[in-house]
């Protein structure tokens, strides 16, 4: 992931002048980022101080690993063809999921031990 050019305190301080009554563009020409980012910001972190800042990327970070283990369970799922319905438990590859046919037929005719 891209690091950000702003601390978390600076994306702060920024909110909190457009809070004050800053115009927006003004703002973003002052700090040079685009108007985009602002909003981002104000999406995700308005109405926040430093520590639920600090709190949330503490949570994200530790949300990592099982966003890992979630993406290659999904992938596993997908690879081995397992039914989209909730009731299904198939779980095999898809070439193994065709029926067999029985032995007697799979042999040549020359072979075969037909039953009496």
């Amino acid at each position: 992931m891209k690091l950000s050019r702003f601390t978390d305190s600076q994306i702060i301080a920024i909110l909190k002048q457009a809070e004050c009554g800053s115009p927006v563009p003004e703002l973003c020409r002052e700090h040079g980022m685009s108007s985009a980012t602002f909003y981002k910001w104000r999406s995700k972190f308005g109405g926040m101080d430093a520590s639920l800042m600090s709190r949330l990327k503490e949570l994200e970070d530790d949300n990592t690993p099982h966003r890992g283990l979630l993406r290659r369970t999904l992938t596993c799922a997908a690879s081995y063809g397992v039914a989209k319905t909730a009731g299904s438990r198939r779980c095999m590859p898809r070439s193994a999921s065709k029926p067999r046919s029985s032995r007697r037929h799979s042999q040549k005719s020359g072979n075969a031990i037909l039953p009496t």
